[in-house]
């Protein structure tokens, strides 16, 4: 009977995630905008400038827009990951989060509730940007193997970038502070990673600091697992640091959603 109650908790609140989330139409129109525009227009004006050379895990040389479209599925999933702690301090700050956080239920499946919906969304939203890029020429591998590991690869992205919004929600107090903060998080993680350029590029032009801060960044791992899964190829240590930083952001921000510490947290956001 608990196990019902708990799958049940499960499915009301991905369902009231996945009904909210749709119903703002024009965050979902932004989702694909974004990176559709960068597929578009940036791709196209640097087409000449990037060249693409033959390293893993390329057999061959591509177009500089089939190399970035990892790089933009990776986009969709941290703008919706890191813009899916905007609702959970709106939430805090209506106090729906305090209803919810004293459900009969351990807090982190809650919160794994919460995680799971941001992440089924952000691969829905993926999805969709695959399909749009193949209406623009943008055709990436299809092999049904590779596909499937690709997938499982979006998903980890997902819920990796879903977990790190949760930690973030703990700490922005109020919505006034969300834009900065976010600011802050998103672009030096996008740009500081092999969703525009590749490492061994980083290196030849001698911006060494750049090719360090990409190697430590979670995000890099989850772009080139994406890369490397497309074309059947081992990503590596990838998945480990993707799913590593998943469990370590997790369970930091289930304890900042502790009893005591998200009711100190709540007055002083409300001070």
């Amino acid at each position: 009977m608990r196990s019902a109650h708990a799958l049940l908790a499960l499915r009301a609140i991905v369902q009231r995630e996945l009904l909210r989330s749709l119903r703002q139409h024009g965050r979902l129109l932004a989702a694909l905008l974004r990176p559709v525009l960068w597929l578009a227009v940036f791709a196209a004006g640097f087409r000449s400038v990037f060249g693409v050379a033959i390293v893993e895990p390329y057999d061959t040389y591509i177009p500089y827009e089939l190399y970035i479209a990892p790089g933009l599925i990776g986009m969709v999933l941290l703008f919706n990951g890191l813009q899916s702690s905007l609702a959970m301090v709106y939430d805090r700050e209506m106090g729906l989060m305090r209803l919810l956080l004293t459900a009969p239920l351990p807090r982190p499946w809650l919160l794994l509730a919460k995680l799971l919906a941001t992440a089924v969304l952000s691969l829905a939203q993926a999805l969709a940007f695959v399909g749009v890029g193949a209406l623009l020429g943008t055709v990436l591998p299809l092999q049904p193997a590779a596909l499937l590991h690709a997938l499982a690869a979006t998903l980890a992205g997902a819920l990796m970038l879903g977990a790190l919004g949760l930690l973030l929600s703990v700490h922005v107090r109020q919505l006034e502070n969300f834009a900065g903060t976010m600011n802050f998080v998103i672009f030096p993680m996008y740009f500081l990673s092999t969703a525009l350029y590749p490492l061994w590029k980083l290196e030849e032009c001698g911006a060494l600091w750049v090719w360090r801060a990409a190697q430590w960044n979670p995000f890099t791992h989850a772009v080139e697992w994406i890369r490397f899964a497309l074309y059947g190829k081992d990503p590596g240590l990838a998945p480990w640091v993707v799913l590593g930083t998943l469990a370590l952001c997790f369970v930091l921000a289930c304890r900042g959603y502790d009893a005591r510490r998200f009711g100190a947290a709540a007055q002083r956001g409300g001070a």
